[in-house]
């Protein structure tokens, strides 16, 4: 509503003489009224009682007005165009308020914009200043009393409104005028009391506004919060712009039924949508109100009520509504029911950020997808951020982390490398980043802190190499992708993914760990046994929360035991072989579109499909130690600051076909036997602990030399 600006002086001067021209033409009203009542009571008290009669006195009494000739109705039911009590008639006043109203240069009046805006007639309008009057004017009260009769009956009423105007409608009464339906005035009838004679008010964000304060109803304050620019002084970059573009167009497109269309902002960075709906609108004049989708259930607000305010506020203030739903279930009946009730019975300009398309029912609607910028766009904001060279640290955040706009913004404000050198600030922002996007994967996932290096590694050449080789492409994808066009000819596959296969204990938890740690990502090893349900669809929507929540980068995900889930699949001969099947395509598909390092370790190869196999980027064997590699584990198997006996002879068990895992488990059984027995490890010990581990695997021990079977 285009309501003079609170430091327009000129306006608000103009609202208030229109005010108080309309309160006196008012006061003149009731002085007509309260004649003709105190004529009827003067006739009623007169009046003849008779029994059975269906009108009572305010004793109880039957009272029957005798019939007369319509010139000798008392005052209050004659044209209210002769002169007042004092001295001043009603054409004056009329004359005055409509001067008031008409003053040059100025927006109209706050009342006369409401009765523009919501359609009303001049008789609603005028009930809508008597229902507003006493808020206003508290000396109102007496003189509706008076024009009542009742010096207790201080609020106004439809019978009253009925009464006192001109061209006066019964319809005024039906919930679907302006009146009620907008609740413009509020009747609050006692128990078997009519509507026509309970008590009117105006409501309190009507009656502030007829005052000319224009504000947010305050019934929306605790489900709303206003939407600031995330990113102050950095541009939208390109991909932005167009998303920008689309919604200030597509807000206030043509629609059926005159409702501005809903937006669908489709993306998974909810501050992102955000950014992009308030510069759209912010274009448009318009104050962007963020709703959380979860708000509607949880803060006790009815959504029908919520729907009717805020598109009351849409017609009072230039504001947009953001409603947030990238967090919410669509599966979920409670909460998908509430956000379309909401949507399609509210109306003014709605933006719905969330993961997908809601179905809104009644009501037109877009779709504007909004990404993350690409890893060109991102270095370029990294450099305008932070001030340091684009080939620098961000080039080297650009590749890894895929943060929106105002994430990349707060990092780069709360860590300014001014007076830091390069290597040192990229440190920081790095770590800065990793912070930022580590994802909520507590009940899917378990967090290692990777701190295995190179050395610690033994390997065969050939697998060292691929794993050198993973680290590099992850390090230089953006360059590939994005400087040398490849991303233009596919946006599938741009991630790193690989198998690692071999038996338990050779080494793929601990390979990941050192990739992991070498690339300065968090590790998280996805439990297979909480993502995998027996319920139909439960297991696609656990797939979907580890891959969603790690898509902003910082993080490889390690599948462990991934055969359990990634088997081969099966032909169709029943419905579980049917959803199972759906699982596996699922999950290629995530695999497919992820942009960050994913690696599923198994340790049956042939349990995978081929065709699965072909959707990874790499596929690393991890053989059972030959011995050169055991002689390397036994030799790095105890920590510096252990005590060894002079005697103790590590490449004594290199001959046991034992797996790294194994070998750890052997040193540290013999150090806690070295503990316990207050000496430093022997050989002793340290046999006993291999046949002890041998026999728990339940695998054959060869018999050593100088020892027994």
């Amino acid at each position: 509503m285009s309501l003079g600006s609170p430091a327009d002086l000129r306006w608000e001067e103009a609202n208030s003489r229109y005010l108080k021209a309309s309160l006196a033409w008012l006061r003149a009203r009731l002085r007509t009224v309260t004649d003709g009542a105190a004529d009827i009571s003067q006739e009623a008290g007169e009046a003849p009682v008779r029994e059975g009669g269906r009108r009572r006195g305010r004793r109880g009494r039957a009272v029957e007005l005798p019939p007369r000739a319509p010139d000798d109705y008392p005052r209050a039911f004659r044209p209210t165009t002769g002169a007042v009590p004092d001295g001043a008639d009603l054409d004056t006043l009329a004359a005055a308020r409509q001067k008031a109203a008409a003053l040059d240069g100025t927006a109209p009046p706050a009342l006369l914009q409401l009765a523009e805006r919501f359609g009303l007639t001049d008789f609603e309008r005028d009930v809508l200043l008597l229902a507003t009057a006493p808020a206003v004017d508290p000396a109102m009260g007496a003189a509706i009393a008076a024009a009542h009769g009742d010096s207790q009956a201080s609020a106004p009423t439809f019978a009253l409104a009925l009464r006192l105007f001109d061209e006066a409608r019964w319809d005024v009464l039906s919930p679907t005028r302006p009146l009620r339906r907008w609740r413009l005035v509020e009747a609050a009838p006692a128990p078997a009391q009519p509507l026509l004679t309970a008590p009117l008010c105006a409501d309190d964000r009507i009656a502030n506004l007829v005052r000319g304060l224009n504000h947010l109803d305050g019934r929306l304050a605790s489900v709303l919060e206003p939407v600031a620019d995330a990113a102050p002084g950095i541009a939208s970059p390109a991909s932005l712009r167009n998303a920008e573009d689309s919604v200030a167009e597509a807000a206030f497109a043509d629609s059926p039924d005159g409702r501005s269309p809903v937006v669908h902002l489709i993306g998974s960075d909810a501050d992102s949508a955000a950014l992009v709906a308030v510069r759209a609108f912010a274009r448009l004049g318009r104050e962007l109100y963020r709703l959380r989708a979860g708000l509607l259930l949880r803060g006790g607000q009815d959504p029908d009520t919520v729907a009717l305010l805020w598109h009351r506020e849409s017609l009072l203030l230039p504001v947009a509504l953001f409603l947030d739903g990238t967090d919410a279930d669509p599966d979920d009946p409670a909460q998908a029911s509430a956000i379309r009730r909401l949507l399609s019975r509210t109306g003014g300009p709605v933006v719905l950020a969330a993961r997908d398309v809601w179905p809104v029912d009644g009501r037109a609607g877009a779709v504007v997808d909004v990404a993350v910028p690409p890893p060109d766009e991102q270095r370029a904001l990294w450099a305008a951020a932070t001030g340091l060279e684009p080939a620098g640290a961000p080039t080297a955040l650009s590749s890894q982390f895929r943060l929106g706009l105002p994430a990349l913004h707060r990092i780069a404000a709360a860590h300014r490398p001014d007076a830091l050198a390069p290597d040192e600030a990229e440190a920081r922002l790095w770590v800065a980043c990793r912070s930022a996007v580590r994802p909520r994967l507590e009940a899917l996932a378990q967090r290692i802190v990777p701190r295995a290096r190179w050395d610690d590694l033994v390997l065969p050449r050939q697998q060292m190499d691929m794993l050198r080789r993973m680290a590099g492409q992850v390090r230089h994808g953006a360059a590939v992708f994005g400087d040398w066009g490849f991303g233009e000819r596919t946006h599938r596959g741009q991630g790193v993914t690989a198998l690692f296969c071999g038996p338990s204990g050779t080494g793929k938890t601990f390979a990941s760990e050192v990739l992991a740690h070498e690339l300065g990502l968090d590790l998280y090893r996805v439990d297979l046994s909480a993502v995998v349900s027996k319920y139909i669809g439960e297991t696609e929507k656990n797939l979907r929360r580890v891959f969603d929540a790690a898509e902003c980068g910082g993080s490889l995900l390690l599948f462990d035991e991934a055969d359990a889930l990634f088997g081969r699949r099966s032909e169709v001969q029943d419905s579980h072989d049917r959803y199972a099947n759906i699982e596996v395509s699922y999950l290629l598909q995530r695999m497919e579109a992820y942009r960050g390092v994913a690696v599923l370790a198994t340790n049956l190869r042939a349990a995978l499909d081929p065709a699965f196999l072909r959707r990874l980027r790499f596929v690393v064997e991890f053989p059972v130690p030959g011995e050169e590699e055991r002689r390397r584990l036994w030799a790095a198997a105890f920590p510096d600051a252990v005590p060894r006996d002079d005697d103790l002879d590590l490449g004594l068990l290199a001959d046991l076909p034992a797996t790294g895992a194994a070998i750890q488990a052997i040193a540290l059984s013999a150090a806690f036997a070295a503990a316990a027995a207050g000496r430093p490890v022997d050989t002793a010990m340290l046999v006993g602990a291999a046949r002890a581990e041998f026999r728990k695997l339940d695998l054959p021990m060869a018999v050593l030399a100088g020892e027994a079977p």
